[in-house]
């Protein structure tokens, strides 16, 4: 059994296709790989469909389409990291490579039958999120016993860690093997705050941190105190005394736990007992799709802020927020060369 990354396409289009329809796939536009034996076949393709592309990237392209269309066997885990949310989803391979011409633009894919999909970053060790941050769209994870600790995570909801004295330590494999040397060190800084803000910043002290932001941005704001809040744990509104509109009502829930459609509308009806415009619903563990669906029904009253929301906002209003918040949450901007590897 072996542990493979398949990122699917660099914006995350399909992956919600990707999950209802039960499949991992490559967003190549070439053609059919079934009958391409070896990766210099591949790399044949590839010359001749992308004439002006560099000879290395075109390497990279090969070992990654041979690995999807030769290398996946049924019953290998495959972990697939979510766009736009802070979650990986993990399934196992249910069939081999195949071609497909019914999903648009997708064509290369392998059946994979997805267990979870919606596993918290922050649940997976910082030494496998390095893997999981590798720039490759296809490469076999093998760092740290990677095959045994996502496997306790499907059976326990956790990551073990890595037994220096047991395991196996492999570090990094060559590129047309295993891992790639190059990752997304955005990535892993965002891994890094997530982990910093949830450990730091749980319960009432996450609406604490959601306050400041606002505050930030513009807002008086008036925080509930620890314990039952009615519904609400932040008052929002602009203008001096925060008369003005818009007037928010913000419920914050920090659990690891998606909220569910209920969180939702309770919010809604607060909004409603405070004669508020607008609402604002942070999840820190995200959200289920039924809220997400119906969240859409009420774009013009009510957003929703899961982990990557508010770590954004936070990033965008670091140097205005209090310094007492700063130094509980100490950041530095940096600069970094921006890789050109897929």
């Amino acid at each position: 059994m072996a542990l493979w990354l398949v990122r699917g396409d660099r914006h995350g289009s399909f992956q919600d296709l990707a999950l209802e329809k039960g499949f991992a796939y490559h967003s190549s536009k070439i053609g059919d790989l079934s009958g391409l034996a070896s990766r210099e076949d591949v790399l044949a393709l590839l010359r001749v469909d992308y004439p002006d592309e560099k000879e290395n990237r075109l390497k990279n392209w090969a070992n990654q389409l041979y690995a999807l269309a030769h290398r996946i066997s049924p019953g290998d885990l495959v972990v697939m990291p979510l766009r736009h949310t802070p979650q990986v989803a993990i399934g196992r391979a249910s069939g081999r490579y195949t071609y497909r011409t019914d999903l648009g633009d997708i064509f290369h894919t392998i059946p994979v039958e997805w267990l979870v999909v919606d596993l918290p970053r922050t649940k997976i060790g910082q030494d496998l999120l390095y893997s999981l941050g590798a720039f490759m769209t296809v490469c076999q994870v093998k760092r740290n016993d990677a095959e045994v600790r996502f496997e306790a995570i499907l059976k326990d909801g956790r990551d073990p860690g890595f037994d220096v004295a047991k395991g196996s330590g492999k570090g990094t494999a060559p590129s047309e093997d295993g891992e790639p040397d190059g990752v997304d060190i955005e990535q892993l800084a965002q891994d890094q705050i997530m982990r910093r803000i949830e450990s730091s910043f749980t319960g009432h002290d996450l609406a604490r941190l959601v306050e400041a932001v606002l505050r930030a941005e513009g807002y008086v704001t008036q925080l509930s105190s620890p314990g039952p809040d009615g519904g609400v744990d932040i008052l929002a509104g602009q203008g001096s005394f925060g008369f003005r509109d818009p007037r928010l009502c913000v419920q914050v829930k920090s659990s690891q736990t998606p909220a569910d459609v209920t969180i939702l509308r309770s919010l809604q009806g607060t909004m409603q007992n405070f004669e508020a415009d607008q609402g604002l619903l942070v999840s820190w563990g995200g959200f289920n799709k039924a809220v997400e669906k119906e969240a859409r029904l009420s774009f013009f009253s009510a957003r929703l802020w899961d982990a990557t929301d508010l770590m954004e906002a936070v990033l965008q209003n670091y140097e205005r927020l209090p310094e007492e918040l700063q130094s509980e949450l100490p950041l530095k901007r940096v600069w970094a060369l921006v890789s050109d590897q897929e």
